[in-house]
């Protein structure tokens, strides 16, 4: 899972604070386009790499695992300077990377007979469907019930992520959570970032002004994607691993 670091200071800095970036979101809306096509080009690199020197994915995923951390820091801080000319390009490695990483989650959809590619392909509609219903939510709410929303939704993903470094942990012993648990940890992500994408139309405009886009695309951008990896996780986890 993405890192979630800029989203609870996202939500740090919105509380008791009015809108200061009102179009902030339609600024970032371009950005958060560009990195989700980057992000499928990643995707298919590595689905090729697992197809054609599948011995040469795991070491290589691990350094994309490290290097896309490390991106992410150092993208943001430079981003929330101002610096976009520097910014960019590490955003657009970032999101090759990021889709790096998730092609081996793609690659056991695509293997389900009862997921493949119609399976990935849902849940990436699902996903902008999501956002789209989710616009004139978060902007709407008002300022307890936004407080109250974030607050929850943070507490969710901040324990969500304990239960996913456990699951990563136990993995490398062969220990493996039973398919009703990871139906329901699935299941629980799923609804935790459809609250995130709430929650972002409700934080952003309250934390940038209009032209911290590139931050705010990169919040977007990490719901945009856990929510997508829950939802295929949810179908593998539902549908069975062939």
């Amino acid at each position: 899972m993405s890192n979630t670091s800029n989203f609870r200071q996202a939500i740090r800095e919105a509380q008791s604070q009015s809108i200061v970036g009102p179009n902030v979101i339609a600024n970032a809306l371009p950005y958060v386009g560009g990195g989700l096509i980057l992000t499928a080009a990643g995707t298919f690199g590595g689905l090729n790499v697992l197809r054609t020197n599948p011995e040469l994915f795991m070491p290589t995923f691990f350094v994309a695992i490290v290097a896309e951390l490390v991106l992410f820091f150092v993208a943001r801080s430079v981003a929330m300077k101002g610096n976009n000319g520097i910014a960019l390009p590490l955003l657009a490695t970032y999101s090759l990377l990021s889709g790096y990483t998730l092609s081996g989650l793609v690659s056991i959809a695509l293997r389900s007979s009862g997921v493949g590619i119609q399976g990935v392909g849902f849940a990436a509609l699902a996903c902008g469907l999501t956002f789209i219903a989710a616009r004139p939510i978060g902007s709407n709410l008002s300022e307890e019930d936004g407080m109250a929303l974030t607050k929850t939704v943070q507490l969710g993903i901040m324990a969500l992520l304990v239960v996913i470094v456990g699951q990563f942990v136990f993995s490398f012993f062969g220990v493996y959570a039973p398919n009703f648990l990871e139906i329901a940890i699935s299941a629980i992500g799923v609804l935790l970032f459809v609250g995130a994408a709430v929650v972002d139309f409700f934080v952003l405009p309250r934390t940038y002004n209009d032209d911290q886009a590139i931050p705010a695309a990169l919040s977007m951008y990490l719901t945009y994607i856990n929510l997508f990896v829950f939802i295929l996780r949810l179908l593998i986890a539902i549908n069975g691993r062939d």
